[in-house]
């Protein structure tokens, strides 16, 4: 074996190594046990196993200590807690949540969060984000959030104020 075919599987394995695991999870069927804050969850997978840390994909709820952030709270444990959930795995955030979209029978945790005003549709890229619409219509109804008048996206809360984890 010459130096360079040891150095291209040396490279081929290191790279099947790196590949993030969420590239291969797949769906799976689960049981809400905590609600973290308006927009992350755990959920224990009905298959068995610990339970996994879920971001709710294409939402940003106010942060627990920003004006909104517990009753965002407590909608989603209300809609969520103890319930059984479809989890649709997308990628990882940098805190090494599992971002999915979450299905509780016929609603989407994300867009149900946001159509009743307790989260922003979370828009990158000049994206209005997948929830646009239902935005639109909770700011339009003065619903949850968007009933004060004043209310602030949580990454313009973190950028004055920090985060609420100090």
């Amino acid at each position: 074996m010459t130096v360079l075919s040891r150095c291209l599987r040396a490279a081929f394995a290191a790279a099947a190594i790196a590949v993030p695991l969420w590239l291969h999870a797949a769906p799976f069927a689960g049981v809400v046990t905590h609600v973290s804050d308006g927009d992350s969850l755990w959920i224990r997978p009905l298959a068995g196993g610990e339970p996994v840390e879920v971001r709710l994909q294409g939402i940003d709820a106010p942060e627990i200590c920003q004006p909104h952030g517990r009753e965002a709270r407590a909608a989603l444990t209300a809609l969520a807690l103890h319930r059984q959930v479809k989890v649709r795995p997308r990628a990882r955030d940098r805190y090494d949540r599992v971002l999915a979209r979450v299905r509780l029978g016929g609603h989407d945790l994300g867009g149900w969060m946001v159509e009743h005003g307790h989260a922003w549709s979370d828009g990158w890229r000049g994206s209005r984000g997948p929830y646009a619409r239902q935005q639109a219509q909770a700011a339009n109804a003065r619903l949850g959030l968007w009933g004060s008048g004043s209310a602030l996206e949580p990454r313009a809360f973190r950028q004055r104020h920090g985060s609420c984890r100090r």
